[in-house]
């Protein structure tokens, strides 16, 4: 054969055999997981440190958690579970943007929630998985995260200066009155701010609609989603208003409805964690009131919401002190919402 068609010849076959090389396979519809609340689904857990209470810690001398890191000791990376964060203050508008976009892995000194839950969804799911967390903290959900649809409502309680019975009004969704709570008949005077009920809540799903708008650059080369449920931890900042934790079983009601809505999500589930120090058994006041009404949602809702009770899993200290930053209350919880959603799919 002639050295020019030996040549061609061989560009034909390697043209060939580039060709039957199998395409780089697209991910399939990914299944979104959407995380909000207030600071308690932040990145709160230490990492780093050979002392109690970190996650190095925990896995080193604790032997817990051993699908974080390979035979190496290296931490471990998911290539099928999509981790995001996007925070900001306020409504669509306010300050804000993207805090992490990668692979589901421990980088930096703190993690939070989405580590369990990424894990116990990815090894549940056999569809790509993309934790989408859209949250900030100190947001209370009878005030900043009121969904739109909640109406005033009316609260009788106990003056704890006078003692007297007196009646409180909590704002509805954008209420003209722009204040959290006040005495039924004194409409306190307008504030100087511009916030309303409800503002954060509309900038935490604007954020996240923003993400999923462009998938593909959160998830690499995904082109389909379906929004599958939605996780909640939250409850510290309304403890502190009895108006807000009496009517906190009635807030959750209508912020389901209102996200399996905002998303297109109808059959999406929800997953809702309690307050780590609250015992459900011993719980008295707004705690009570709150850990109440959230154990009667997940009865309202059964097959569609469970509660996870956590705390038996809660190290460190309390909501408002992030638990100490102690990392295995974040794992615990974390895992322990992944299994409650992956039950929820699976319809056990």
């Amino acid at each position: 054969m002639k050295p020019k068609q030996t040549f061609t010849l061989i560009l034909a076959l390697a043209f060939l055999a580039i060709l039957a090389l199998p395409l780089a396979a697209k991910p399939g519809k990914v299944k979104v997981f959407i995380i909000m609340g207030q600071s308690n689904t932040l990145e709160m857990g230490r990492v780093k440190g050979d002392k109690e209470g970190t996650l190095e810690h925990a896995i080193k001398n604790e032997q817990l958690y051993p699908f974080m890191v390979d035979d190496a000791g290296n931490w471990t990376t998911r290539n099928d579970v999509r981790n995001v964060h996007t925070q900001g203050s306020g409504g669509p508008d306010g300050r804000g943007g993207v805090r992490r976009n990668d692979w589901l892995t421990v980088s930096g000194g703190k993690i939070g929630i989405e580590i369990g839950i990424g894990h116990q969804l990815g090894d549940a799911l056999d569809e790509p998985v993309l934790i989408l967390k859209s949250s900030i903290g100190n947001r209370s959900l009878g005030w900043d995260l009121l969904p739109p649809g909640s109406p005033r409502h009316e609260v009788e309680t106990t003056d704890k200066k006078t003692g007297k019975k007196i009646t409180l009004v909590t704002p509805a969704h954008n209420d003209e009155v722009r204040h959290a709570s006040w005495t039924k008949g004194e409409v306190p005077a307008p504030p100087k701010h511009t916030w309303h009920a409800g503002l954060q809540y509309l900038g935490d799903v604007a954020r996240a609609k923003k993400v999923l708008e462009d998938l593909g650059k959160y998830y690499p080369d995904a082109t389909e989603y379906e929004v599958a449920g939605f996780l909640w931890w939250q409850g510290d900042k309304d403890r502190y208003n009895v108006a807000h934790a009496t009517v906190y079983e009635k807030n959750l009601h209508q912020l389901f409805k209102s996200l399996r809505k905002d998303f297109n999500a109808p059959k999406a589930k929800m997953v809702v964690a309690t307050l780590g120090q609250t015992n459900k058994d011993t719980a008295s006041g707004n705690e009570k009131l709150i850990i109440d009404g959230m154990f009667a949602f997940g009865k309202a809702h059964k097959g569609d919401a469970a509660i996870v009770y956590t705390n038996p899993i809660s190290m460190g200290s309390s909501s408002n002190a992030h638990y100490g930053g102690n990392a295995k209350t974040y794992m615990n919880v974390g895992i322990g919402m992944g299994k409650a959603m992956a039950k929820l799919l699976a319809g056990d």
